[in-house]
C-alpha cells in the first residue's frame, strides 16, 4: 500500500506513500499530529508484576497506556544520527511515559538508528527488517513486519522520466559504500559526512548537483547522496527537472500492508506475540546477534493489548523466548521487542523506573502535553 506525498504549511520531509506526480515536493514527510485526546489527562497505570516462567520469576515493570493517548518519537536533541540522556529525552518532550526505542549503532561508528522511524508523519529512517508499531491519529496501535521502499522519477528537460531510488534515509554511509541515501531535514542542517555526489532538491525541482562537501539540506528539500557504483545514477538528475517520489508499504513476503495512516512508528523486534500466540522467529526477521538469538539481557518491549491500550515494559536477564513468554502471560495480543541491553530504559510517574546504562539515539514518548518541536 502506498500514500501520497502532500505539503503542509510547514514542509518538514517525506509525506508517505504512493505519488502520482509532484510538483512542488515537500514529499519528505508531511506533518500529521495526533491531537484528538480527551481534556482530562488519561490515567497511565504503573505496576510491577512478578512472572513465573520455567520456575523463574521475572520482576516486570510496566506502563499501561489507554489508547489515544498522543505518542511521538523522541530524538536526541530532536535529530536522527545523535545520541542524549534518557531523562533529558523525556523532559524536553514533555513525556507523561517513555521507552526506549529502536536499535542503533552504540559502538563507536555514527550513531544512527537500524528500524524504522517515523515522527508525526514524516519517514525519519528506514530500516528493512524486524518487527514495527505504528499508531495512527485515532491512536490506534498496529504491528507488522514492515518494509518500506523508496523509489521516485526525475523528469528531464529531454527524453522520458528516469527512475531513481534511495536504499536508506538519513544514515551515514559506510566506508566505500555503494549505495543512495536520501537525507531529510530531521537529519540536522547538513547530511553530516563528506563523499559521493549530491543531488540538492527543493520544491519539487532538482535545484543543485555537486560532489558532496557535508552540504546543506534545504528546509523545503532534501538531499538525495549516491556514494560508489550508486554515483552513476546522479547522472540522470539535471538542474531544474521535476520529481516524483513513491514509497510503498509491504510485509516482509511482499504483501502490501495499510499503513498509509500511520503518523508515529518503532522498528525494532523480533516479534514476541501476534493475535494472542507466542510468534518468535528472531532469524526469519533478519536477527543473527547471538544477544538477540540465545543470551539473557535486560530486555524493553511494547505490547498492543486486546482493549486497544498500550503496554510498555522492561525485564532484566531474559533471553528471548523468556521474554516472549513474559508478554503473552502478561495478556499481550501483539507484542514485539525494543533495543535492549544498555539501552534499556522506562520511564512513568514522574520517574525514571529503568535506567539506560548509554547514551540513547531514539526513544517512543507519550503524553497529553508533548512537545512535538523540540
Amino acid at each position: 500500500m502506498s500514500r501520497s506525498w502532500v505539503k503542509p504549511k510547514r514542509i518538514r520531509v517525506l509525506g508517505i506513500g504512493m505519488l502520482t506526480v509532484i510538483t512542488a515536493l515537500s514529499f519528505i514527510l508531511s506533518g500529521f499530529m495526533n491531537t484528538s485526546y480527551a481534556a482530562s489527562k488519561p490515567v497511565i497505570k504503573n505496576e510491577v508484576k512478578k512472572v513465573s516462567i520455567g520456575g523463574r520469576s521475572f520482576t516486570v515493570r510496566a506502563l499501561t497506556i489507554p489508547k489515544g493517548v498522543p505518542t511521538t518519537v523522541g530524538l536526541a536533541k530532536g535529530n536522527v544520527g545523535l545520541t542524549q540522556d534518557f531523562n533529558s529525552i523525556v523532559k524536553t518532550y514533555r513525556a507523561d511515559a517513555a521507552i526506549n526505542g529502536a536499535f542503533f549503532e552504540a559502538y563507536g561508528g555514527p550513531p544512527d538508528p537500524y528500524g524504522n522511524l517515523i515522527v508525526d508523519g514524516r519517514i525519519v529512517n528506514m530500516g528493512h527488517y524486524g518487527t514495527t508499531i505504528g499508531f495512527k491519529s485515532d491512536g490506534s496501535a498496529l504491528m507488522d513486519s514492515l518494509r518500506m521502499s523508496l523509489k521516485g522519477k526525475v523528469s528531464r528537460t529531454v527524453g522520458s522520466p528516469l527512475s531513481w531510488y534511495a536504499t536508506f534515509i538519513n544514515r551515514t554511509p559506510s566506508a566505500n559504500a555503494n549505495i543512495s541515501i536520501l537525507y531529510t531535514e530531521d537529519r540536522g542542517s547538513r547530511v553530516g559526512f563528506k563523499g559521493g555526489i549530491a543531488v540538492v532538491m527543493e520544491n519539487g525541482k532538482v535545484t543543485k548537483k555537486v560532489p558532496n562537501d557535508n552540504v546543506v539540506i534545504p528546509k523545503n528539500g532534501y538531499v538525495l547522496v549516491c556514494n560508489g557504483t550508486e554515483k552513476s545514477m546522479a547522472e540522470r538528475f539535471e538542474v531544474g527537472a521535476d520529481i516524483e517520489i513513491n514509497v510503498t508499504y509491504q510485509d516482509d513476503k511482499g504483501q502490501a500492508l495499510p499503513w498509509e495512516e500511520v503518523i508515529t512508528a518503532v522498528g525494532a523486534g523480533p516479534r514476541l506475540v501476534k493475535d494472542g500466540k507466542i510468534a518468535l522467529n528472531p532469524s526469519a526477521e533478519g536477527f543473527k546477534d547471538q544477544k538477540i538469538l540465545s543470551s539473557a539481557a535486560a530486555r524493553s518491549g511494547i505490547a498492543i493489548m486486546a482493549d486497544g491500550s498500550v503496554m510498555i515494559a522492561t525485564v532484566s536477564g531474559a533471553t528471548m523466548k523468556q521474554w516472549a513468554e513474559v508478554m503473552h502471560k502478561m495478556g499481550a495480543k501483539q507484542a514485539m521487542n525494543l533495543d535492549g541491553g544498555a539501552s534499556s530504559a522506562l520511564y512513568g510517574g514522574g520517574k525514571v523506573l529503568t535506567s539506560a546504562g548509554r547514551l540513547l539515539s531514539n526513544t517512543l514518548v507519550f503524553g497529553s502535553n508533548l512537545n512535538r518541536n523540540p
